[in-house]
């Protein structure tokens, strides 16, 4: 409530003699909240994040950058970095998650496809920090830390610890052979908006400049939402078909980037299996239990069709022996 009173006095600082409500728009896995602030001709959306907890800066810099490729994010509009406040424009509060279905999931992924790579065609080296192998490799061993330790409440022996630093390094070891862009590292149905023009990107503070197919498995490999493996093909060499076009760095055979694609969802999952578990078992966000098993299906496949992974596979099916993975797909 504290923080509720500061935004009403910044905001009254900023609009003196204008009435205005203020209600939650949405939290993330963060400190960070949102509020919708209705005023009598337009609403207007207050970024809260706490300065002990979070830096505005980088969500300043990555706004930028994307606003100057043409992509649609919120626009600044007033910042007060020492109170942890931003002001920005209302991008509405459809999500793509709630309009995806069998009707809508060409046009929409297509659209959120063309943004993407517009945001890959600015990149630059240098801009944002490097997705290097010390964060994708400190991001996998969230895995066993959280998931495995805490969740399964089970313990590695020196044998199976091994072998996953082991994989851990041919994953990465694939990951960074990739062309290597500008990824958002959240660009999936929850982040993006059904928006005119379309699609409306929030979310991505954490940016960084890492391997092309990364943000691909976020949009494709929702933790959320799951399509057909034949829908989401088609989408990738549309994708793949105007990346080329366009002039990105994709490798010219299909396959060897489809390769990149899985290998890449391999790493990001065993993350997001780590971080579901530690949002549970650390911060009592329950909500996200619940969308752990599509995300261990994603990972399993993909084991599944590389003879490197399959050491990974049979310690998941060591760790778990009863799962009997029937989560496929939603549509």
């Amino acid at each position: 409530m504290i923080r509720e009173q500061l935004i009403h006095e910044w905001l009254h600082s900023l609009f003196p003699g204008h009435a205005f409500t203020l209600a939650p728009a949405s939290a993330d896995a963060s400190f960070r909240r949102y509020f919708r602030a209705s005023f009598a001709d337009r609403t207007l959306i207050v970024m809260d994040a706490p300065p002990e907890h979070e830096d505005c800066r980088p969500f300043i810099k990555v706004a930028k950058l994307f606003e100057a490729a043409g992509v649609h994010v919120p626009h600044i509009l007033e910042q007060d970095l020492d109170q942890g406040f931003l002001l920005l424009s209302d991008l509405g509060n459809t999500t793509y998650l709630h309009q995806l279905d069998t009707d809508t999931n060409k046009q929409l992924y297509g659209d959120a496809c063309a943004a993407l790579i517009k945001i890959q065609l600015a990149s630059k080296p240098g801009a944002l920090p490097p997705y290097d192998e010390a964060m994708l490799l400190r991001e996998m061993r969230l895995f066993p830390e959280w998931y495995v330790d805490k969740h399964l409440q089970k313990k590695l022996s020196d044998k199976q610890a091994a072998m996953l630093e082991t994989t851990f390094r041919k994953i990465i070891e694939s990951n960074l052979a990739q062309p290597q862009v500008y990824v958002h590292r959240d660009y999936h149905s929850r982040n993006l908006m059904v928006t005119t023009p379309n699609p409306g990107v929030l979310d991505f503070q954490d940016a960084v400049y890492g391997p092309i197919t990364y943000d691909l498995v976020s949009l494709f490999k929702d933790a959320y939402i799951g399509w057909r493996e034949s829908d989401v093909l088609d989408w990738l060499i549309r994708y793949w078909e105007a990346a080329r076009k366009a002039g990105l760095p994709v490798t010219e055979d299909f396959g060897s980037f489809y390769r990149d694609y899985e290998w890449m969802g391999v790493q990001r999952h065993l993350k997001v299996l780590g971080i579901f578990a530690r949002l549970y078992h650390r911060d009592g966000k329950e909500g996200y239990l619940k969308d752990m098993p599509l995300v261990m299906h994603y990972l399993r496949k993909a084991c599944e069709r590389y003879i490197d992974l399959k050491p990974l596979l049979d310690l998941l099916d060591e760790l778990e022996p009863q799962q009997d993975q029937q989560v496929g797909y939603t549509f």
